[in-house]
């Protein structure tokens, strides 16, 4: 006895595409998801410190200096999280320091992942004349670890915020470089590449059209990561008086002008600490559960 197919009340729905299948799988992950929440609302509390923060970054309260958090003894409302060795609120230094330390990392990353692409496509589609003089070139830039080449980079150019930026940006070029070369030297192998150049597209087209789509995931992943990675150079950078110079509000700046507190103020010390502790962990998590997501090699089982 055979049996009769069973009709479909509808069309069969089509399987979700590779893009909504990640966001899918990076919103299974619980951690990342938290994460990324987390980072929101401090990205948030940053683009808003204009309007949110109760004080003047850079306004000195000479009468409340290193007035500790309402929760402790001898705080106060008016500065809820206390003020620093000058009497600035560090609330509101908190929140614009936001603003400089992430888009210090934001800002960075761009800077390092748009040339750093190019030059890894270029690389990766002249094999014979581009492809060895820019890989040694990033090879003698990657001998140098990330921070000690930004560090001779600030050496030349001297401290400041765009000086800050471009030697990270700089210090980070190697990674994209190398990854894009690898990424495009693999697709270039396959049959879609081969039907677009039968079809008569130009390298160009065949560099950003065809082969870049496809090398996005691992790119996404590793600009994460760079973010975290920006933010902690640009806090040690700070930290060295090397990046941000006082009286701007950075976190490793006011790291940097409150270590000789932290017996007397612990909380000086500890709340900038905890904020690029925060924005790290986060922004790790997050790159964590999009290469979980982009990669399915790399998909937790269970």
């Amino acid at each position: 006895m055979s049996l009769a197919p069973v009709p479909l009340d509808g069309p069969v729905p089509s399987p979700p595409g590779p893009w909504r299948e990640a966001t899918l799988a990076f919103a299974a992950n619980r951690g990342a998801l938290v994460a990324l929440i987390v980072f929101l609302l401090m990205a948030i509390a940053a683009l808003l410190a204009p309007w949110v923060a109760p004080h003047d970054p850079l306004h000195q309260y000479r009468m409340q200096m290193l007035l500790p958090p309402v929760w402790l003894d001898g705080g106060q409302w008016q500065f809820p999280l206390g003020t620093d060795e000058v009497g600035r609120d560090l609330l509101s230094r908190l929140l614009h320091g936001g603003r400089v330390s992430l888009g210090i990392g934001l800002a960075s990353v761009l800077m390092s992942v748009i040339p750093g692409v190019l030059l890894g496509l270029l690389a990766a589609f002249h094999p014979r004349f581009l492809s060895p003089a820019v890989m040694r070139v990033m090879d003698v830039m990657l001998a140098l670890p990330g921070l000690l080449l930004a560090i001779c980079v600030i050496t030349v150019l001297g401290p400041g915020l765009l000086n800050t930026v471009i030697a990270i940006a700089i210090g980070s070029l190697p990674e994209y470089v190398r990854l894009t070369r690898a990424a495009a030297l693999a697709e270039l192998g396959k049959d879609y590449v081969t039907a677009s150049r039968l079809a008569g597209a130009s390298t160009l087209r065949l560099m950003l059209s065809a082969v870049l789509p496809n090398c996005l995931a691992p790119l996404i992943v590793q600009a994460s990561l760079g973010f975290s990675s920006a933010i902690l150079e640009a806090a040690g950078l700070g930290f060295l008086g090397l990046g941000v110079q006082a009286p701007t509000p950075e976190w490793g700046t006011m790291l940097s002008s409150a270590r000789d507190y932290i017996v007397r103020a612990p909380w000086v010390v500890t709340l900038p600490g905890l904020a690029i502790l925060a924005s790290v962990l986060s922004v790790n998590l997050i790159g964590d559960g999009l290469r979980d997501a982009l990669d399915p090699r790399l998909k937790r089982v269970g």
